[in-house]
C-alpha cells in the first residue's frame, strides 16, 4: 500500500474513532424504565416512532416507542415531531418532572434529534 493510502486510512480511522467516542450510548427504553436511577442525569440516545405529541410555540413533548417501552421527551428547541415520525433523540434522563400540567415519572430532556433513524 503506498504511503499516501496508509496516511489517509489512518486519518479516517482516527476521525471515525473520535466521532464514535463522542456519541452517547443508544439504550432501549425498557432498560431505562427498569432502572431509571442508573440513567438519571446521564445523556443517552433512544430511537423509535413518535406515538403521541403535544406542544405550542416550539415547546412541548412527544412520546417515543421503541418496541421495548414508551418514553416522553421534552423539547424546547427543535419543535415537536408529528405522530408516526421515526426519530433518534439524545438527551438527559430526568425523574419526577411536571410540565404543562402533566406529571412524568421518567422523561428525557432533548438536546439533539435526528429524523428517520
Amino acid at each position: 500500500m503506498p504511503q499516501t493510502h496508509r496516511l489517509v486510512a489512518a486519518l479516517l480511522l482516527a476521525v471515525g474513532t473520535l466521532l464514535l467516542a463522542g456519541c452517547p450510548p443508544r439504550e432501549s427504553i425498557g432498560k431505562i424504565d427498569r432502572d431509571p436511577a442508573r440513567f438519571a442525569g446521564k445523556e443517552v440516545t433512544i430511537a423509535g416512532n413518535v406515538v403521541d405529541s403535544w406542544g405550542a410555540l416550539g415547546f412541548g413533548g412527544f412520546a417515543v416507542d421503541d418496541g421495548t417501552g414508551r418514553m416522553w421527551v421534552l423539547g424546547e428547541h427543535f419543535g415537536v415531531p408529528g405522530r408516526g415520525a421515526r426519530v433518534a433523540v439524545t438527551g438527559r434522563i430526568e425523574q419526577g418532572v411536571t410540565m404543562g400540567g402533566r406529571s412524568f415519572a421518567v422523561v428525557m430532556r432533548e438536546t439533539q434529534r435526528r429524523h428517520g433513524s
